[in-house]
């Protein structure tokens, strides 16, 4: 496909803004997602990367329909715990998107991203070739890595695995989270097919890490073919809750209590298998000193603002909703204990409050269900459509949620700023306000939330 869709007159020069640079990249491709990796192995050849990640770092490569973002951020801070420059590449972000190129934790600088855009953009017309954004600014976050000579490189696979472009890089230590029903317009609606581009990312002689008792047919292939190691959650691997502060984490060869992070065991787990497998140097004290410092905003994040109690996870799919509710049904105990040991204005029972949007192409119906069964009270939704082109309408979601609760509890808004300001102004103090649906959700909520207007 030649560049034919932007001239080269509305290139953004040296001095042009972080913004102008994405709003240009959004422009280039004819297509959002455009799966496949035969226009972006050029431009990658162009710059290099692929030869300096292959030569100079060991590369993590994380994929899977769940978790990948929390079993990065462990591999990633365990790894620099350990005094290895880390690099760390991840995907949405949720405010701004520094977030997703990071070095030893810190996102990098709005000049740095646009140095390696102007970059990526040069190969990228010097080979003749459309990007997507995707592909644009993966790139530009392989090029930073090589640059900077990090030692480890932690990469989250964007959609599926096989043919992502995360995938042009071969990974050293590969991740498969686990495999659920999610993208079927990309991936197929059956796990089978799901798996197969999952485990793309295999190379022969890799080590897998497979973070779900159930594996896949497909998945079991792929590692025959490639004669590949693999290390299975259950069998391999497993850990066990101790108290609310220790966990324990066991495998053949080692066994280790340790502090319980703010992420989820499941996803801990999967990543500290991969790292021990690993050759790299780690010692417990690394792993210690990572738990404890770990966090990665939106994968059940607690925060207490605008005198009200918040809980936001970007819980987008069946599988995802199982996760939070397996983590959110004790902490509303606990907040429930909390609540009734304190003096509240109000007599009123604590209730949770559901601020809520999904994207149009996700199973909202599933996600709805799985909330409403789960058996907690939430007395009300307060929902709104995402700015974002894939996203469900407010009357989409209202649809739904009517066939699931009353319609008195539904509260419609145009914009999801207003619906954050209506939760505040629909709850009490002792209340539990949850955020999901999408890191469009999450992100839109934060951002209204930091302008502080909402009263």
């Amino acid at each position: 496909m030649s560049d034919s869709t932007v001239s080269n007159s509305n290139i953004p020069n040296e001095h042009s803004s972080l913004t102008e640079w994405l709003d240009y990249m959004q422009q280039i491709h004819v297509s959002a997602i455009d799966m496949g990796l035969s226009r972006v192995l050029p431009v990658a050849e162009t710059l290099g990367v692929v030869q300096s990640a292959k030569d100079d770092a060991y590369v993590f490569t994380v994929a899977g329909t769940n978790g990948k973002g929390s079993t990065t951020a462990v591999i990633a801070q365990i790894c620099q715990a350990a005094g290895y420059k880390t690099a760390l590449y991840q995907s949405p972000h949720l405010s701004v998107f520094n977030e997703r190129v990071r070095i030893n934790g810190e996102m990098v600088s709005d000049e740095t991203l646009i140095d390696a855009f102007s970059k990526v953009e040069a190969a990228r017309l010097q080979c003749a070739l459309t990007l997507s954004f995707f592909e644009m600014t993966t790139l530009a976050a392989l090029l930073i890595f090589a640059e900077a000579d990090c030692d480890v490189w932690v990469l989250e696979v964007g959609l599926g695995g096989r043919l992502d472009v995360v995938n042009i890089i071969d990974p050293d230590m590969a991740v498969i989270t686990n495999i659920a029903i999610d993208h079927v317009d990309w991936l197929g609606d059956n796990v089978e097919d799901i798996g197969r581009e999952k485990a793309g990312i295999l190379r022969d002689g890799i080590t897998l890490v497979y973070g779900d008792k159930t594996m896949p047919a497909s998945v079991q292939q792929a590692i025959a073919t490639h004669q590949a190691t693999c290390y299975q959650a259950g069998q391999d691997f497993n850990y066990r809750e101790v108290d609310t502060d220790v966990w324990q984490y066991s495998n053949a060869a080692v066994t280790m209590q340790l502090p319980r992070p703010a992420l989820s065991l499941t996803n801990t787990s999967n990543a500290l298998s991969a790292v021990l497998a690993s050759p790299l140097n780690i010692d417990k004290s690394a792993i210690e000193k990572a738990l404890q410092t770990v966090k990665l905003a939106g994968r059940f994040d607690y925060s207490e603002t605008h005198n009200r109690h918040w809980l936001f996870d970007v819980a987008h799919n069946e599988q995802g909703v199982e996760f939070l509710l397996a983590q959110l049904l004790p902490l509303w105990q606990q907040h429930l204990a909390k609540q009734n040991s304190c003096e509240h204005l109000s007599s009123r029972p604590a209730s949770i409050k559901m601020l809520f949007s999904m994207l149009g192409d996700k199973d909202i119906k599933k996600v709805v269900q799985r909330l409403t069964e789960a058996g907690l009270p939430i007395s009300d939704w307060f929902i709104a459509e995402i700015d974002y082109p894939r996203a469900a309408s407010s009357s989409q979601l209202q649809s739904i949620l009517a066939s699931y609760v009353d319609k008195a509890q539904i509260h419609a808004f145009k914009r999801l700023s207003e619906a954050t300001a209506a939760v505040i102004k629909g709850s009490q103090a002792q209340d539990l306000i949850v955020v999901c649906g999408s890191f469009h959700t999450i992100g839109e909520a934060l951002a209204a939330l930091a302008a502080d207007n909402l009263n």
